[in-house]
């Protein structure tokens, strides 16, 4: 039992800084996208739509990694606290925002928008898009909930179970903004694949690893408390 404890305690020890590393880069990534989006051209509405999404994006992502941080660390996060309060009240807009947009865009499909597309690759994309919304919402709010009670194995099972599904729909996400629909996405530059698919490829492998680093430490708490009760 020693040795399995150790074992998962190494593995959460490695994984930890590596997992923060590509939520930062993430975070540098989306806060590019916001000046790749405004700089390459006279930005139009869709434009300034899709850098606002992307600044609020970052924002969220900011303060979901310093309370991670913590969390990881295996420190509770106090409700009173600053960056737990602002990202309580700002992963909400965002949530409302994507889901207005998401919203908008059905409604337009449903009024006749883009007749020339493919329906099954605009059914895929509208699905796929909702679900990562409403995941990325419960992944924001499972955190916010754990945070200032990092002990609690529903709290934090909750949060695995959303960043697991966080982590395929991201990739599904990170395809469909890199692979365009005729008929229905704009044309799609060489550069602007590339932002957008370094940034999707970001997300899924720090979704993943701070999901490895949580499992990691709930493997560990087993452990102890099975240790414990042994002695």
């Amino acid at each position: 039992m020693k040795a399995g404890k150790t074992g998962r305690g190494l593995r959460v020890q490695h994984l930890r800084p590596l997992a923060l590393g590509f939520l930062w880069a993430e975070v540098v990534a989306v806060f590019g996208m916001v000046a790749f989006i405004l700089l390459r051209g006279q930005p139009g509405p869709q434009d300034w739509i899709n850098a606002f999404d992307s600044f609020l994006a970052a924002l969220v992502l900011t303060w979901w990694t310093v309370v991670f941080t913590r969390l990881s660390a295996g420190q509770a996060t106090p409700p009173e606290n600053g960056t737990l309060r602002a990202l309580a009240v700002a992963f909400p807009w965002l949530t409302s925002f994507r889901a207005a947009l998401w919203g908008l865009t059905l409604l337009g499909l449903l009024t006749g928008g883009a007749p020339e597309a493919n329906p099954l690759a605009l059914t895929v994309l509208m699905t796929v898009w909702g679900a990562a919304i409403l995941s990325s919402n419960a992944v924001n709010g499972s955190l916010v909930r754990l945070a200032p009670d990092p002990a609690s194995p529903a709290k934090r099972r909750r949060l695995l179970d959303w960043l697991n599904l966080s982590a395929a729909l991201a990739l599904g996400m990170a395809v469909l903004n890199v692979v365009p629909i005729a008929g229905f996405s704009a044309d799609t530059t060489l550069p602007a694949q590339l932002v957008y698919g370094v940034g999707g490829l970001l997300d899924v492998v720090a979704t993943v690893l701070a999901l490895w680093v949580l499992l990691g430490q709930s493997g560990a708490q087993d452990t102890q408390d099975r240790t414990g009760k042994a002695g």
